[in-house]
């Protein structure tokens, strides 16, 4: 497959110029097309935001839900449909905020699907409000003194919860995001890929430059499969480390573990429906007065 294959014949991105959404999309485009995934096996999912535009500038299959609900439809479409590829992507407002009980109890289930959460550390779409990842400190239109509240770590939540891939990238390098993107959709389970996004527009503070100077990539030498040493890791927020910080490729997988319960390995909707059992159990359901 070309990145041209992920194309739409008319495209307006509504981006703002400079935006470190365009990088996340050319990162993915890449990605899926080096891995040779064709568009109509490919399914995004997103919620509300700026970064859950990016399905719509994509040639593929996509489902564009509620604010803070990609997980649930990700999550079940990948169990109805095994042979797809299936990536929920949204801002950190949106993945981490709305979305914060649907992140913590998707790395419970361990479906096949991969997280991508585009992390300006501010919301974009509503004009500049503090979101669950914004600094102490950092000033907004809303937030005029400046945030009090600690920001949300998702790196060590992740880990704590032994999600089985945690990985953190950067848009300003194309070619890490790219790399860790391929491996996060290669990844048996489920695969968080938190990516430093500038705003340029309402985060002046943790710009392009900022992240180039508080972020460092991970060397050969760092063992992913260390959970301990990547708790450290996840910890460290004076320069925030870039890669593949923890794997668990032991961790069964939702589906692995719903066709063991239905005895069966054929996906969902090839089954056919015995409406007798069915209606049978919504009647059983119903309260008898």
């Amino acid at each position: 497959m070309q990145k041209n294959d992920y194309t739409p014949d008319k495209v307006d991105i509504a981006w703002c110029p400079g935006c470190g959404n365009f990088s996340i999309l050319k990162s993915l485009k890449q990605a899926l097309a080096e891995l040779d995934i064709p568009p109509t096996k490919t399914v995004l999912v997103s919620g509300i935001g700026q970064a859950a535009k990016l399905p719509h500038y994509l040639k593929v299959n996509f489902f564009n839900g509620l604010h803070g609900r990609a997980l649930p439809p990700a999550a079940a479409i990948k169990l109805s449909n095994t042979e797809l590829t299936v990536i929920a992507e949204s801002g950190d407002g949106d993945m981490y905020g709305e979305g914060g009980n649907h992140f913590i109890h998707a790395i419970r289930r361990n479906p096949s699907i991969v997280q991508i959460v585009h992390n300006n550390m501010v919301y974009g779409l509503t004009k500049g409000q503090a979101s669950p990842t914004s600094q102490l400190g950092l000033k907004t239109a809303l937030q005029s003194a400046g945030v009090t509240t600690e920001p949300l770590n998702p790196i060590a939540l992740a880990v704590a919860l032994n999600a089985s891939f945690v990985a953190r990238a950067f848009s300003g390098d194309v070619q890490m995001t790219t790399d860790i993107l391929k491996k996060a959709i290669k990844h048996n389970g489920y695969a968080l890929v938190d990516i430093f996004q500038p705003c340029v527009t309402f985060n002046k503070t943790n710009t392009f430059k900022w992240f180039k100077e508080h972020t460092y990539s991970l060397d050969t030498s760092y063992n992913p499969l260390n959970r301990e040493a990547a708790f450290i890791k996840a910890l460290e927020t004076d320069k925030y480390p870039l890669g593949i910080i923890y794997i668990n490729p032991t961790k069964p997988t939702f589906e692995e573990v719903i066709s063991t319960k239905r005895n069966s390995s054929k996906p969902l909707y090839s089954e056919r429906i015995n409406f007798k059992e069915l209606n049978n159990l919504i009647q059983s359901m119903t309260l008898k007065r």
